[in-house]
């Protein structure tokens, strides 16, 4: 016989357990409760006003939540945060997420058609040669090094290979754009072979 007995939890009392219990859902700035019913309780609505939290680490999270309701392996993903720069979503997930995201087409274009603007996916805790290389992916950086320029000013020069055409995949105001808002670091983009 199977006794059933009612509880009534505090609607933070179900977040709570449900960031402790559930490892195996999608990981996310706001609890996986919240991200799937698309809704913040009082507790992550304080760390929104406090600052703790952005608003883009939420939208991401209700949308990948709601992509994970139908895909499995995005339901799986460890979302640390999600930042807009002039337009752009920049993901922060773990390497072996990306790796998987990179790896299909279909799911990158799945999480794409969720945003408004470009999605650039972003390793957590990258180093900033990391961070570069996630952001030219695919195409190969050869060097990327830190030169001083006039007036002791230090800037950071990645090489990439090939040479640029009009079909490059990776828009370079762009990228040089999100290297200087989130890094604070001014990137100079060659080719190794030069432009023509």
């Amino acid at each position: 016989m199977i006794l059933l007995v009612d509880f009534i939890f505090a609607r933070r009392d179900i977040c709570n357990f449900i960031e402790v219990k559930i490892r195996f859902t999608l990981q996310a700035p706001i609890c996986s409760f919240d991200a799937k019913n698309a809704v913040l309780c009082p507790k992550w609505e304080s760390k929104l006003e406090s600052g703790a939290i952005t608003s883009a680490d939420v939208d991401a999270a209700i949308k990948l939540a709601q992509l994970g309701k139908k895909n499995k392996k995005i339901d799986k993903f460890s979302l640390a945060s999600c930042k807009v720069i002039g337009g752009n979503y920049l993901l922060y997930l773990k390497d072996d997420d990306i790796m998987v995201i990179r790896q299909s087409r279909t799911l990158y274009r799945l999480i794409q058609n969720q945003f408004p603007g470009k999605v650039w996916l972003v390793e957590t805790k990258a180093t900033d040669k990391r961070f570069i290389e996630d952001l030219f992916f695919p195409t190969r950086v050869l060097s990327i090094n830190e030169v001083w320029a006039n007036h002791g000013n230090q800037k950071i020069k990645a090489v990439i290979a090939g040479k640029w055409t009009p079909k490059f995949p990776i828009n370079l105001e762009k990228a040089i754009e999100i290297v200087k808002n989130l890094r604070k670091q001014e990137l100079v983009v060659e080719f190794e072979k030069a432009r023509q």
